[in-house]
């Protein structure tokens, strides 16, 4: 029998201030007491902690507002960023749990648009001292499976890398008013910057995976998402856009929203990648089906075998990594939309599996420990590194002092 997520709380832990979880309480209390000239500092967060199906910390802190005036509440909505890619991903599984979508097949089954690509080469040409961009057929088409681990050959623009070939990429119809399909058909004129298969790079493969969604369901992206996992799982406040009644809970943004993700109005681009919006609640639902097996409160999302192939190591053993904390040296690897862990240490177990979002969101599920945690925060990108590591370090030394 699985595990639903229950609000009860250890008795032991019921107050928050009270062992281990006093030490995450006081940690983040003093980051957003700190004076921060730049403003884009932590303001507030909500934390929350589930272990072996129960709740066991869920805490706001601070404030929705930078002016500190807005108490942070345990509803608070968050912009999620890549913490959407996890959801999307599960949707394209839910469809090969459905026999509508076929990992191996060629993403161009799919989206016809895609199927001329061709892989690009950047070499230095010593006449000119400019770079010059040779194409060349791929060796196999990219395929669902490799969207779903990062190794289409698709980038990003430059962020986590700056390449000539990513600066290609910033061409791309990829702007608010624009449809997943008007923007796959713009990515149908640039060229792959690897070969299908032979490199993890971070990308926009999970916003293409979105549209391989809409084309295999036969619905609108948003529309697949909420009959099929919003609603089922009781993820009441997730969504692209916030609804008018409640952008009273809206966290402010660190900086400027980028118009594609701007969470507070309706927009034509639904972002497989990073356009959703949550609260701390909603994805620990989410990921408590994970942690389940697929399955919450009755509500079967995914097979078992479906989760386990999700949460495995997807990626070929010759892989080579580029940019953006996956890899050996990170010690991690990357399955069907999850980083995993391969290595263990005091911020958690091997084959435990999450993401993160560019403002500081972040999740976690240990199977090993049956331990979920969500860290919903909005810091300028800058500023995220520490609180992903601190995270990891208070939640299982929490954890290991509660039972005591």
């Amino acid at each position: 029998m699985t595990a639903a997520l229950s609000t009860a709380i250890y008795p032991a832990i019921k107050n928050p201030s009270i062992g281990g979880f006093s030490q995450i309480t006081s940690w983040y209390k003093k980051r957003i007491d700190a004076v921060d000239p730049s403003g884009k500092d932590l303001s507030g967060a909500v934390i929350a902690i589930a272990k072996e199906g129960k709740l066991v910390y869920l805490q706001p802190i601070g404030f929705q507002n930078r002016a500190k005036t807005i108490p942070m509440t345990t509803d608070s909505i968050f912009w999620i960023a890549s913490m959407t890619k996890p959801i999307t991903s599960v949707a394209a599984m839910m469809l090969v749990d459905d026999g509508k979508l076929d990992l191996d097949t060629p993403v161009a089954k799919y989206l016809p648009e895609l199927k001329t690509m061709q892989v690009a080469t950047a070499k230095p040409n010593p006449a000119s001292g400019k770079i010059d961009i040779a194409l060349e057929p791929p060796k196999r088409r990219m395929t669902v499976r490799d969207l779903l681990r990062h190794t289409s050959g698709l980038v990003y623009p430059p962020q986590f890398v700056d390449e000539p070939i990513n600066r290609l990429y910033a061409k791309a119809a990829f702007k608010p008013d624009n449809s997943l399909a008007e923007f796959v058909t713009s990515l149908s004129s640039l060229p792959l910057a690897h070969q299908p298969s032979e490199v993890w790079e971070y990308s926009w493969g999970v916003d293409v995976l979105a549209r391989v969604v809409e084309v295999a369901s036969g619905q609108q992206f948003d529309q697949f998402l909420l009959s099929r996992i919003f609603k089922p799982l009781g993820m009441v406040d997730t969504g692209f856009y916030v609804p008018s009644e409640n952008l009273g809970r809206v966290v402010e943004a660190p900086t400027t929203r980028p118009p594609q993700f701007d969470i507070t109005r309706p927009r034509k681009l639904l972002s497989g990648g990073g356009g959703l919006a949550s609260t701390a609640l909603d994805y620990l639902r989410f990921c408590q089906m994970l942690l389940n097996g697929g399955e919450l409160d009755g509500v079967r999302i995914l097979a078992p075998e479906t989760v386990k192939l999700m949460t495995a190591d997807a990626l070929p053993h010759d892989v080579s990594f580029v940019g953006h904390g996956v890899g050996p040296d990170h010690g991690t690897t990357f399955g069907l939309g999850f980083a995993i862990r391969t290595l263990s240490s005091p911020g958690g177990s091997v084959g435990s599996f999450g993401w993160s979002g560019v403002w500081g969101t972040e999740f976690w599920v240990d199977p090993a420990q049956k331990v979920i945690a969500v860290q919903m925060i909005q810091v300028a990108p800058e500023k995220v590194s520490d609180y992903f590591t601190a995270m990891h370090n208070l939640t299982y030394g929490a954890l290991n002092n509660s039972q005591h």
